[in-house]
């Protein structure tokens, strides 16, 4: 009769285990998907005229919505905002843009890659930025908590050291950068490609230019939701496969940046 009713015991507790709800559970139940965008980041996310949510990231989170058959919410973090509004609960994935790093991998989980960027300089007209060593004496500057700022101080302290003297400032949002540039409270700020392209067609900022590209590894970006949460992962990482297989992303590519349509294969992102 005891070991009966132990192996019972033992044999209900995978089927506890399945039942528990996670977060694909959640929103099918809820009927909607919150996804956390970073909107001072055109062409990726920005806010239009009518203060309407657009851009790369948010027709991603549609899409998402439209495939998982709920609604959209797209809830609007800075930078360092990402990873919180996941831990506390505020939102179920963060589709902003966030570089894979091993280190915010402790913390949270990623999905398979869903777009590929390069980093470039964007340098105030006149500070001379012919090479990206140039920035050794420079006053340069990037967002607090972007892998451009982190990218940047590890180059600083591992390949110029004493060597750098000139001045880095962290800011707040985007946005912060590119004004501080344009009035030429810095020489030179580090940010991707696609915003350098941006801000340039933009003719926001006419006493910027672009400036030398970095020496950096190419920025593989994923979305982002609580590590633990292996259903939600698994269903991010097929959303993600199908809007390549599909064409999707080569549409959704064209729409937002333009230009050759990088392959999500590439060297360094699978191997």
């Amino acid at each position: 009769m005891f070991s009966r009713i132990t192996m019972s015991a033992v044999l209900a507790l995978p089927v506890a285990g399945i039942a528990h709800a996670d977060v694909l559970d959640d929103v099918l139940q809820r009927g909607s998907v919150r996804c956390a965008v970073v909107l001072d980041y055109p062409p990726i996310g920005f806010r239009t005229a009518d203060n309407k949510p657009a851009g790369f990231d948010v027709d991603y989170c549609e899409d998402l919505a439209k495939a998982l058959g709920v609604t959209a919410e797209v809830v609007e973090v800075t930078w360092p905002e990402r990873i919180p509004a996941l831990i506390s609960g505020k939102v179920d994935v963060a589709v902003a843009s966030a570089s894979d790093t091993l280190e915010r991998a402790k913390t949270v989980g990623f999905s398979i890659p869903y777009r590929v960027d390069t980093y470039q300089i964007m340098q105030h007209k006149g500070a001379g930025l012919r090479t990206y060593d140039d920035l050794k004496t420079k006053r340069v500057g990037a967002v607090i908590g972007n892998t451009q700022e982190t990218n940047f101080l590890a180059y600083k302290e591992k390949v110029w050291g004493d060597g750098f003297t000139g001045t880095y400032t962290s800011f707040q949002n985007e946005n912060e950068a590119y004004v501080a540039l344009e009035q030429g409270q810095v020489d030179a700020i580090v940010v991707t490609a696609i915003a350098v392209h941006n801000l340039l067609e933009s003719g926001k900022y006419p006493d910027t230019e672009a400036g030398p590209m970095t020496p950096y590894l190419p920025d593989v970006v994923s979305m982002m939701t609580i590590r633990q949460e292996y259903g939600w992962l698994n269903y991010l990482n097929l959303f993600i496969n199908q809007q390549v297989r599909t064409g999707r992303f080569d549409e959704v590519y064209k729409k937002w940046i333009g230009g050759e349509i990088p392959k999500l294969t590439i060297d360094r992102v699978y191997y």
